[in-house]
């Protein structure tokens, strides 16, 4: 039987976690000529999220995590932290790791992991076999029944609001190098007894120099069951509008599965980040939500603090850390790329 015929469905992320899932940056073919300044940035957020939940974090070996406590501690990081030594071909958690739904029956939580196929977006970035065994093992770890996915999927590429909703981009999910032999009807089929949710809601493309063909998380993103902030480009000159202005209009005629139409609130865009002649993919958007906190990647630009104060109001219990990722987004990813959360085992919603 498949997890929704079971009952199961996928949390939104604002409910609450028994932790957040890493997995240690240790490829330098993921951020050439910049790798030494990633581990402090990466250290910065786990400290952030320790504060108020646990923190798995996968390493090769005991020399890895020897380094990674170095670097922790230097940020003060302190908490229930954990480390597994699983290796992995890359640090993309969010992407490579399981995708976790909730069943609450009788005042119980019951969590078990969804385990995808996983081809480094495309077949971009092999080798990816150790990326593939990443939730077998979390599934494992945590001991709950896991089920296969039976498609390839990337956690980037979905954004859930935890009540039925599930947006997506046709450019990533109805990419010929994902799954060719599936048209949209059956990859909606697959989601919706996978996930256990009611509504597909698909944009169109995403950003300049996002490498994974237009992942929702650096355009929409749920904030509650019926609200969206999505990323908006102001400048008709730039690469981004476009795309960006259409994503936002068709936004403006969604409704979930009753027929409401959802509240949209524009987020803007950083200002270009270019390294090495290459537009990389910035984006506000690319936050991730902690029990007490929302990491917010930062660009040494005056309209971080336009995005914080937008996130701050939204998520008012939680605090909105803002974090310089103008090395990490070398990478071509940040904050919500990185994290995968394990939902906690409380039924109840904050």
């Amino acid at each position: 039987m498949t997890p929704a015929a079971l009952g199961y469905r996928i949390p939104a992320e604002w409910e609450p976690h028994q932790a957040t899932w890493l997995s240690w940056p240790h490829n330098e073919n993921s951020w050439p000529g910049k790798f030494e300044t990633v581990e402090p940035v990466y250290a910065r957020m786990v400290a952030a999220l320790a504060r108020s939940e646990t923190v798995h974090i996968n390493v090769a070996d005991a020399e890895m995590e020897r380094r990674a406590h170095g670097y922790l501690a230097k940020a003060g990081a302190t908490g229930d932290i954990r480390f597994h030594h699983f290796p992995t071909n890359d640090a993309w958690c969010r992407d490579h790791g399981g995708i976790f739904v909730v069943k609450d029956a009788d005042g119980k939580r019951e969590l078990a992991a969804t385990d995808w196929h996983y081809n480094a977006w495309g077949e971009k970035y092999p080798p990816y076999d150790l990326d593939n065994q990443i939730p077998r093992r979390m599934a494992e770890t945590l001991g709950v029944p896991r089920f296969e996915g039976g498609m390839i999927l990337e956690g980037g590429s979905i954004e859930p609001n935890g009540a039925g909703l599930l947006l997506t981009t046709t450019s990533c999910l109805l990419n010929p190098n994902r799954n060719p032999s599936l048209n949209q009807r059956q990859i909606e089929s697959q989601l919706k007894e996978m996930l256990g949710v009611e509504k597909i809601l698909w944009l169109g493309d995403g950003i300049e120099g996002d490498d994974t063909d237009g992942h929702i998380d650096d355009l929409t993103r749920f904030v509650s069951v019926d609200t969206v902030v999505t990323a908006v480009e102001e400048d008709s000159g730039d690469v981004n509008y476009t795309a960006l202005q259409e994503n936002l209009q068709v936004l403006e005629t969604m409704t979930d599965q009753h027929g409401k139409r959802l509240k949209v609130i524009p987020l803007p865009m950083p200002p270009e980040v270019i390294y090495e002649d290459r537009r990389l993919p910035a984006s506000y958007a690319n936050f991730s939500i902690g029990n007490k906190v929302v990491l917010l990647p930062t660009f040494q630009h005056s309209r971080d603090d336009e995005a914080k104060k937008i996130l701050q109001r939204l998520f008012p219990s939680r605090e909105v850390v803002g974090i310089d990722c103008v090395d990490l987004i070398w990478g071509l990813g940040a904050f919500h790329c990185l994290t995968q959360q394990i939902p906690g085992t409380a039924p109840s919603m904050p």
